[in-house]
C-alpha cells in the first residue's frame, strides 16, 4: 500500500546519505568540567572548613575560640603559607601562577594538617581532621588536572613533610595552630574566586561536528 511504499522510500533516501558525522569533542570540555570540579570543592571545603575550625579552636579553649580573638601573626607562624598578598596584585598574575601558587599552599597546608590530625586529643577531632585532610588531597590533585589540562608545568610540591618545631610553650603552639586555621579559610575563599573566574574564561565546550573525508 501507500504507507509500505513510502517506508520504503525514507529507507532508500537514509541508506543513500553520508555517513553521520563524527563527534568531535574537544579538549576544552575536559578542562572546563575539571575547573568545575575543583571550584566545587573549594566551596566543599571552605563549608567543612567552618565546623572543623569551631570544634578545633573549642578544643585549644580561650582565647581561641573567642568570636574578636585576632592576635598578631607570629614570626613562627610564618612557615604558613599565607594568603595576605595584595588582591590587585594577586589578580595580575598570570592564571598559571595563581595556579603554581595555590598548588604549592595547599600541598604545605596539607602536611601541617596532618600534623595536626596526629596531635589531637580526642577521637572525634581526629576523624574529622582525617576527613578534611582527604578531602584536601583530593583538591591539590584537581588542581594538578586543571594545570596538565591547560598544558601547564606541575610546580614541585615539598620534598619531604615540612619538620615540626617544638613551641616554646603551649600558648605559642596553639598560636601556630590558630594560624594555619586562619591562613587556610583565607587561601580556600580565595581559590574558590580564582577558579569562579577560570571557569568563565574557559566555558563548556560546543560539541561540534566534523564531516569525515569521503575521497573528495
Amino acid at each position: 500500500g501507500d504507507s509500505w511504499g513510502i517506508f520504503t522510500f525514507l529507507c532508500a533516501a537514509l541508506c543513500n546519505l553520508p555517513a553521520l558525522p563524527a563527534l568531535n569533542c574537544t579538549e576544552e570540555l575536559g578542562t572546563s568540567q575539571s575547573i568545575q570540579k575543583t571550584y566545587d570543592l573549594t566551596r566543599y571545603l571552605e563549608h567543612q572548613l567552618r565546623t572543623l575550625a569551631g570544634t578545633y579552636l573549642n578544643y585549644l579553649g580561650p582565647p581561641f575560640n573567642e568570636p574578636d580573638f585576632n592576635p598578631p601573626r607570629l614570626a613562627r607562624a610564618e612557615r604558613v603559607p599565607s594568603a595576605t598578598v595584595d588582591l590587585d596584585l594577586w589578580r595580575g598574575l598570570t592564571d598559571n601562577a595563581r595556579l603554581a601558587a595555590n598548588y604549592r599552599a595547599y600541598s604545605l597546608l596539607l602536611c601541617y594538617l596532618r600534623a595536626l590530625d596526629g596531635q589531637a586529643a580526642t577521637a572525634e577531632l581526629r576523624h574529622r581532621l582525617g576527613h578534611f585532610c582527604s578531602s584536601l588531597q583530593g583538591l591539590v590533585l584537581s588542581i594538578a588536572g586543571v594545570m596538565s589540562s591547560l598544558g601547564y608545568p606541575l610546580p614541585a610540591g615539598p620534598s619531604a613533610p615540612p619538620g615540626t618545631l617544638v613551641a616554646p610553650n603551649d600558648f605559642l603552639k596553639k598560636m601556630e595552630d590558630f594560624w594555619l586555621l586562619k591562613e587556610l579559610q583565607t587561601w580556600l575563599w580565595r581559590s574558590a574566586k580564582d577558579f569562579n573566574r577560570l571557569k568563565k574564561k574557559v566555558p563548556p565546550a560546543v560539541v561540534t561536528l566534523r564531516l569525515e573525508a569521503r575521497g573528495f
